[in-house]
């Protein structure tokens, strides 16, 4: 304790005037002390000072201390005051003075003290035997050794994720003593440990993988049904994060969710329709909540995932709860918002949850459909900008693979119609129409995701018609929106209507035809797409009218006789130029928006005026981009060239005879790279045959050698061959599946080469053709030998393989016969012991076993030679 006042006086000053040691000085000698001190409690005195320092001298204390308060955990891990004292130091190092554990999540306001932690951590994770270290130290139950060790990796965790996650993971027991920290009684080690697993899960899919399985799902939900699900605090909402990371992009884990009923278990936490009262904290959790839903649904899974995850939340009754939410008063903005996403992803693609939200109606007098109510917040100007985007998500997913939803849509707002609500044609007319560009762009939008892969309902939205004057006759949809879009000065509206016109005439002749018949339309896309370049925005309405100006090229009949192919060509050349043509279109897929509109199908903005591009629309784009370049540039009537001398049917047969050489070309490149993926299997069977081959000539070794000492075995030999035998069953486990995949790949080459294409025969004079089509052909030939080839070398291993196997059955007889004779052994030797026992002759019993115990074990033994 004089040494400790000592120290104190070092730093704060002496009251006699006198020099005293300086800050480091005082830390070296404490050091020291710790290093050299053969008292436990002069060094337990000097690990407190240092603690105390390390809150003003962080930098100091961790320069010259990291190594020796490291040795202390090793050393004195016995003592726990000492132990607690070396962990709030290395605390105080690694992440500052923070009291507040939620702080080493949320992170230090001051960059260089993180900066400083950062280095230290570095320092500490270097050596993965500190981290094991630390590992073991949680598992001490006192709570001043297990708590400060785990606020010391989650503040570790925090630094240098990355590495303290390839350190956990290479301790054996790492996730499972973290796991147990769950299952704590005392709440702040509980919390501080889910805590911990928030960053931990973060980006790893092994270490997502292993939690999952070491029964976190449970461990979580007992804790949020503990907590009061949604009515729960920060606990419940850490809980649903760590859902999150562990689901997001795993699928390996949203199957195990799916299959463990998980799914099922989320519904007390839906059933919130009753409630008026929503707390900050419940409506963090709600949405949080919402967001492990739509982890599960996403439509970045994969289809059978997503598929399967749709088909469970329709059954479980979670979808019906979803809808319950969205007919809810009173429910906060932000929730609404994240339900209707939620609910859109549910039913994206899925036929019958689609046919379910169809018919879901509200409890008003006449029932309102759903999609009706949606759609009446969707163009109303008042709503909040993050909901309409939200509402025009879920109309999408809604109509997304879902004709019959798409025809009753447009059957909606064709003359006879017989819908029931009668509203939603109107609406969608009435927010297309609208003053408000936003309501405009977003009621556009929806019906063009009426029409999208739709010829048929392309053509009878052509039938509706529109009464816009009690004085003129009414006029079709088509003829009111060129109108539109010809008068409107709104760039947002004008991009709206240009985005429908391209998936109205996209793939439908007969939409080109009623456009080309309306007069302005061309004279109104040339002078559009030739103007110059002014700001963004109108680069854009200037490239959507070429692009709506390539689609009359590419899907025209030419059964207008003004505007033909040929005709608009030369009008593009004339009026526009093809450079600056092409230029119009590429400024397209060079916008911004464009790149961001394209990633995802939901709207990400957040403001009004980003809002340009739909997600459909780009996949429209993509599609077409390249067949209108080549309309435009390809004219048919060339003047030079082997064509020109053709007659219309050698024409028509070149370029029949074009289209197959490009898909052979497009069938050989799938080919090459099938073999690619045949070549990689072909040498990992292999490596796996001689890892095979290796461990059969290891059993025969290990087989001899047990003949070899047959004589002198006893019971610890025969556990030995116990073992021998589990091996061998393991081997011939492998060997069925490396049979099984050999055979998987003999199919696969058998159908990849029952699937090249044929080549033609049909052949005419064109000069460079004929040298691709041989080259085709000899490509064909030449892939067709190298399949032939490796099946050849597939046929060889398989049967090194068949070798192999009756080498494995011949050294499972021989250890079979072994095992008898061990047997056999074993047995006589019991009954001659027990003649002797009988006859008063006194034995040894040392490393022998009682009689009882020897029957036993040769009864054990005769079971397993049974099985």
């Amino acid at each position: 304790m004089d040494f400790l006042k000592s120290g104190w006086k070092s730093v704060v000053g002496s009251q006699d005037g006198q020099s005293q040691p300086s800050v480091a000085e005082t830390i070296e000698k404490l050091i020291e002390r710790v290093q050299t001190s053969t008292l436990l409690e002069d060094r337990r005195d000097a690990c407190r000072a240092l603690k105390s320092l390390s809150r003003t001298y962080r930098l100091e204390v961790g320069a010259q201390g990291m190594e020796t308060l490291i040795n202390v955990l090793e050393t004195d891990k016995n003592d726990s005051e000492i132990i607690s004292y070396v962990l709030d130091t290395l605390n105080s190092i690694i992440s500052g003075p923070i009291e507040d554990p939620i702080d080493y999540i949320e992170g230090s306001p001051n960059e260089k003290s993180e900066d400083l932690g950062q280095q230290f951590t570095e320092i500490f994770a270097k050596r993965k035997e500190n981290v094991s270290l630390l590992i073991d130290l949680l598992e001490e139950f006192d709570f001043k050794v297990r708590w400060p060790a785990l606020r010391l990796l989650m503040g570790l965790l925090r630094n240098k994720l990355r590495d303290l996650q390839e350190r956990i993971l290479a301790n054996p027991m790492g996730i499972s003593r973290l796991m147990d920290l769950l299952s704590d009684s005392r709440e702040i080690i509980r919390n501080d440990a889910i805590i911990l697993f928030v960053h931990l899960t973060r980006g790893n899919s092994n270490i997502q993988k292993i939690v999952a399985f070491e029964n976190a799902f449970d461990k979580l939900f007992e804790i949020i049904a503990g907590e009061g699900y949604s009515d729960g605090g920060v606990v419940v909402e850490d809980c649903l994060i760590v859902f999150q990371n562990l689901l997001k992009n795993n699928t390996s884990n949203q199957n195990f969710f799916k299959e463990g009923s998980y799914i099922q278990r989320l519904l007390p936490f839906i059933d919130i329709t009753n409630d008026t009262q929503w707390p900050t904290q419940k409506s963090t959790n709600v949405l949080f909540l919402l967001q492990v839903i739509r982890t599960l649904v996403s439509p970045r899974n994969p289809l059978q995932v997503t598929n399967s995850c749709q088909k469970v939340m329709h059954q479980c009754g979670v979808l019906e709860k979803l809808c319950a939410i969205l007919l809810t008063s009173g429910v906060p903005a932000e929730i609404l918002t994240e339900t209707i996403s939620t609910v859109a992803e549910v039913i994206r693609g899925n036929h019958h949850n689609q046919e379910y939200f169809s018919n879901v109606t509200a409890p008003s007098n006449p029932p309102k459909s759903v999609i009706v109510i949606l759609l009446m917040s969707m163009v109303n100007e008042k709503q909040p900008f993050d909901l309409r985007c939200a509402v025009l998500y879920c109309f999408q997913c809604f109509l997304h693979k879902n004709e019959f939803g798409q025809a009753q849509i447009i059957q909606t707002l064709l003359p006879n119609s017989t819908d029931a609500s009668g509203l939603t044609g109107q609406l969608l007319c009435g927010g297309l129409f609208s003053a408000d560009p936003f309501s405009s762009w977003l009621a556009a939008t929806a019906l063009s995701h009426a029409l999208v892969d739709n010829e048929t309902q392309k053509e009878q939205l052509l039938r509706v018609q529109l009464s816009t004057d009690s004085n003129i006759g009414p006029v079709s949809l088509l003829q009111q929106c060129c109108t539109m879009l010809q008068q409107s000065a709104k760039l947002q509206t004008r991009i709206g209507l240009l985005m429908l016109l391209c998936h109205w005439l996209s793939n439908c002749s007969f939409a080109v035809t009623n456009f080309l018949n309306i007069p302005t339309n061309i004279p109104y896309l040339t002078s559009q797409a030739g103007l110059a370049e002014s700001d963004d925005l109108e680069i854009v309405v200037q490239g959507l009218c070429a692009f709506v100006l390539g689609l009359c090229v590419h899907f025209n009949d030419d059964s207008i006789p003004s505007f033909t192919r040929e005709d608009l060509c030369n009008l593009i050349i004339k009026r526009i130029g093809v450079e600056t043509f092409l230029d119009k279109i590429s400024s397209i897929s060079k916008s911004e928006k464009y790149s961001l509109a394209s990633q995802r199908p939901q709207l990400r903005y957040s403001r009004v005026d980003d809002v340009v591009f739909d997600y459909e629309f780009c996949r429209l784009f993509k599609s077409l981009e390249g067949a209108i370049i080549k309309a435009v540039q390809n004219k048919p009537d060339l003047t030079n060239g082997p064509e020109s001398n053709m007659s219309a049917e050698q024409h028509r047969l070149l370029v029949q005879y074009k289209e197959v050489i490009r898909d052979q070309d497009q069938q050989l490149t799938s080919l090459r790279s099938e073999l690619e993926k045949l070549r990689e299997n072909f040498e990992k069977v292999n490596a796996e045959l001689k890892e095979q081959s290796d461990t059969c000539q290891q059993l025969r070794d290990q087989n001899a050698l047990l003949k070899a000492q047959k004589s002198s075995s006893s019971l610890p030999s025969m556990m030995s061959d116990e073992a021998n035998i589990s091996r061998i069953q393991d081997l011939k486990r492998e060997n069925e599946s490396l049979t099984k995949q050999v055979r998987n790949l003999q199919i696969e080459l058998a159908r990849y080469k029952s699937s090249s294409p044929p080549v033609p025969e049909t052949k005419i004079n064109i000069g460079d053709d004929e040298e691709d089509d041989s080259s085709s052909v000899n490509s064909v030939k030449k892939l067709s030998e190298e399949i032939e080839a490796l099946k050849s070398e597939l046929e060889k291993e398989r049967e090194a393989k068949l070798a192999i196997s009756a080498e494995l059955d011949t050294a499972t007889k021989e250890q079979e016969e072994l095992l008898d004779l061990l047997s056999d052994q074993q047995l006589k030797a019991t009954k001659y012991r027990k003649r002797l026992k009988e006859l008063g002759e006194k034995l040894d019993d040392d490393g022998f076993d009682d009689d009882d115990e020897d029957i036993e074990a040769t009864e054990n033994l005769n079971e397993l030679l049974n099985k």
